[in-house]
């Protein structure tokens, strides 16, 4: 049986996760609960940091605190069900923070990251975050390994012409089998990057995070270069065999 002041509130979750913003008044009506409840919930919620209120006239809205509630979800994913375990016994060894990273709107967007357990990283979580396609390490290693035809049509998407500068940069990237981001400026963090692929494919592509501060490119390319291979084979694999 549920517990009826839970359903309320999260009645009210729902209703404000509807719409940028609402009312007392709007929510009552919408869900139907009297108008002192849903005052008094609504105080709970901004209590907690779940919801803020804009104003008398605009009402409430909710933080983005309730991002935090999604991230332990990974149904519906086969690929990220697939890689999970494997960056985690990669962070368990290693210690730095993973990231996986696909695809999706003209940008790379992140669908797992083992942040939260890695004792050297820098955030908690990176879920759905963006990352550049052309400057990200993601991004570099999803287009030195896709094929011609991927390649081109990821370029001609993003308006940039595949030229013999970044040909040569792709092809470097194939010969060391890892890509690095490279940021507009210089900054404390890299990214070092490899394709999870299925014969000609790319599935998507593991970053490995660290600080410059504890080692340099060459250091971590030479350091980790086999390692994220194998882990991208291992996910490649398991994907595949379900």
């Amino acid at each position: 049986m549920a517990i009826e002041p839970v359903r309320r509130s999260f009645t009210i979750l729902e209703a404000l996760s509807r719409r940028p913003h609402g009312t007392v008044a709007v929510l009552a009506e919408e869900t139907g609960l009297p108008r002192p409840t849903v005052a008094r919930l609504l105080n709970t919620l901004v209590e907690l940091g779940y919801a803020t209120q804009v104003s008398r006239h605009i009402g409430y809205r909710l933080t983005d605190r309730v991002l935090g509630l999604a991230q332990g979800i990974r149904f519906i994913d086969h690929f990220v069900d697939a890689a999970a375990p494997h960056m985690h016994r990669f962070t368990q060894t290693h210690g730095w923070p993973l990231y996986l990273g696909s695809i999706r709107h003209r940008e790379i967007t992140i669908r797992y990251s083992t942040a939260a357990e890695s004792p050297m990283s820098f955030e908690r979580t990176a879920l759905d975050r963006r990352s550049p396609i052309l400057s990200g390490a993601l991004g570099r290693a999803w287009l030195a390994f896709s094929s011609d035809d991927e390649r081109r049509a990821i370029l001609r998407d993003l308006g940039v012409r595949h030229d013999a500068k970044l040909a040569a940069a792709f092809a470097r990237i194939r010969r060391d089998g890892h890509a690095f981001a490279v940021p507009p400026r210089p900054g404390r963090l890299q990214g070092i990057a490899v394709a999870i692929r299925n014969r000609d494919r790319v599935l998507g592509c593991i970053s490995m995070r660290f600080v410059l501060s504890a080692m340099s490119e060459a250091t971590a390319g030479a350091r980790f270069d086999a390692p994220l291979n194998a882990l991208a084979r291992a996910i490649a694999t398991d994907a595949a065999s379900e």
